[in-house]
């Protein structure tokens, strides 16, 4: 009996093959199982909920307020500084490096009006977290006349949830009968529900991104200075991402789970949507 032989097909082939089939191995993208849907609706309803009403809680004296940390900002020192961009080139930024130090970012957003007020610290500790909120949201809330702080939270180690709760109901302020507060948690793992993320990412592409400061004080002074210029036009984030979303978002991935079937293509599709709010516009 004769032996067939097959020869391998061709790179040209194969790369024909995955063009046609819209197919790219070579890309990837990261993605997160939910593992308990029902708790994460239950978990996002309530913030998904209060970022359509912020302006109206703002005007009954409820200030809602996203707050989180950027850690580990580095100060980068080329050794040449960047060479500026020229007709068809883009600006040069020198691959080495000295290191200057880095600093922690605690930030708070209004989700209101999108104004963002920040502070530095040298560690990422709880008593940093609590210094925070006495030194930026606490003046920041009576300036403004409010008598209730909602403050939306990730599940960060600075403020664990049991710990900040029982402080805050110890504050001053609270026991006084000045300002209340009241603290919704995101769902973990749900960073892409934070519009306080949004903004620090709007700082890394902005402002951040070539990484070129002789000293961590020059870094510094770049962040205040963006934020003193962003907050002269800011805007409320123009949030469309709704519980009637992520509810069918749930139930399909439930009914591919369940079917053998995933579509990877829905963790792209959340990316991108977070993505496409980076940019604030009015609301």
């Amino acid at each position: 009996m004769k032996k067939i032989t097959r020869s391998a097909p061709s790179a040209r082939t194969v790369g024909r093959g995955l063009k046609g089939e819209r197919i790219r191995p070579w890309r990837y993208h990261h993605w997160q199982h939910i593992h308990d849907p029902e708790q994460f609706l239950q978990r996002a309803r309530p913030v998904l909920q209060l970022y359509p009403q912020a302006k109206a809680r703002m005007s009954q004296g409820i200030w809602l307020v996203c707050m989180d940390e950027k850690t580990s900002i580095q100060a980068r020192e080329g050794e040449e500084p960047p060479r500026p961009a020229q007709v068809g080139s883009p600006q040069l930024q020198e691959s080495r490096y000295l290191r200057r130090g880095a600093l922690h970012l605690f930030a708070a957003l209004s989700v209101a009006d999108g104004k963002v007020s920040a502070v530095f610290r040298d560690r990422k500790r709880f008593v940093d977290f609590q210094s925070a909120i006495e030194e930026m949201v606490i003046p920041e809330a009576l300036d403004r006349g409010m008598h209730a702080v909602e403050l939306i939270l990730d599940n960060g180690t600075t403020h664990a949830p049991k710990q900040l709760e029982r402080w805050l109901q110890r504050l001053p302020v609270v026991q006084e009968g000045k300002l209340s507060f009241h603290v919704v948690w995101l769902p973990t793992n749900a960073s892409w529900l934070d519009q306080m993320e949004i903004w620090f990412s709007i700082l890394q592409r902005t402002r951040l991104q070539p990484n070129h400061f002789e000293s961590l004080q020059a870094l510094k002074q770049a962040i205040t200075d963006f934020i003193v210029y962003y907050n002269q036009e800011a805007k409320a984030i123009k949030w469309t991402y709704t519980i009637e979303k992520l509810e069918r978002k749930l139930e399909e991935r439930q009914k591919q789970h369940a079917e053998g079937k995933y579509e990877h293509i829905e963790e792209k599709k959340d990316q991108q949507h977070s993505n496409e709010q980076k940019d604030p516009e009015a609301a």
